[in-house]
């Protein structure tokens, strides 16, 4: 994804929340379970002394022979799984895809446990980044990759008195297309796909009218409602 406007923190320390009190080793396992079915998470951080000591799940939990044992039994299951404050948020993005996370610590260079990111506090920052919550138009184009570029898309949008909130490329295996989405300042985007049709890029699909920004605008809102139940 590439931001063109409306610039953002890219850092992971811009997203940290101390929301979730981490446990400690003393803590027991069926606490831990407690916690996490409060706040509706299969994670949680374990922390000693302000030291990240790694990450438990509740799976990991259910595997326990004695849920009333303290998770300084198990220290050498729990995962090291964990994002440094400095990081970029396309890092974080990975873990949480990769291990399936529902929270990730954030520590500093020498482990110190600084917080947490939640799903809730990702997806908005990504909302953000796509420039969701604002109107405008979609055009999603299909270019070859190395018919790919960059400043003659962004000329034919400013030469339709457009501008690009947000666009990203998705590729596929064993294919040599790219699917190019644009998120555009303006719901009128006619005059803008005849001049792309005109300059012979495929228009895969695009989305232009304000019914459509509002129901994605209702599901976002749903979502985000979901995530913080």
């Amino acid at each position: 994804m590439i931001q063109t406007e409306n610039e953002n923190h890219m850092i992971v320390k811009e997203l940290i929340t101390g929301i979730i009190t981490p446990l400690t080793l003393s803590d027991s396992a069926a606490f831990g379970l407690g916690i996490m079915d409060e706040f509706k998470v299969s994670h949680l951080p374990v922390v000693q002394d302000m030291i990240f000591q790694g990450l438990i799940s509740d799976t990991d939990i259910y595997n326990f022979n004695n849920l009333d044992e303290p998770l300084g039994n198990y220290k050498a299951m729990l995962g090291q799984v964990s994002v440094t404050e400095n990081q970029h948020i396309y890092d974080a993005i990975n873990l949480f895809s990769a291990q399936s996370l529902s929270l990730l610590p954030v520590v500093s260079g020498s482990n110190q446990y600084l917080g947490i990111i939640t799903q809730t506090t990702l997806i908005q920052h990504l909302a953000g980044l796509f420039a969701i919550n604002n109107p405008g138009g979609v055009i999603i184009l299909e270019i070859n990759e190395k018919d790919y570029d960059l400043p003659a898309i962004a000329r034919i949008v400013t030469s339709n008195d457009a501008k690009v909130l947000s666009l990203s490329l998705t590729s596929f295996p064993d294919s040599t297309k790219l699917e190019v989405t644009l998120k555009l300042n303006k719901m009128d985007i006619e005059a803008l796909l005849q001049t792309f049709n005109r300059f012979n890029y495929s228009v895969k699909a695009s989305f232009s009218e304000p019914s459509n920004y509002e129901s994605l605008k209702e599901r976002f809102d749903s979502l985000m409602n979901y995530l913080s139940v």
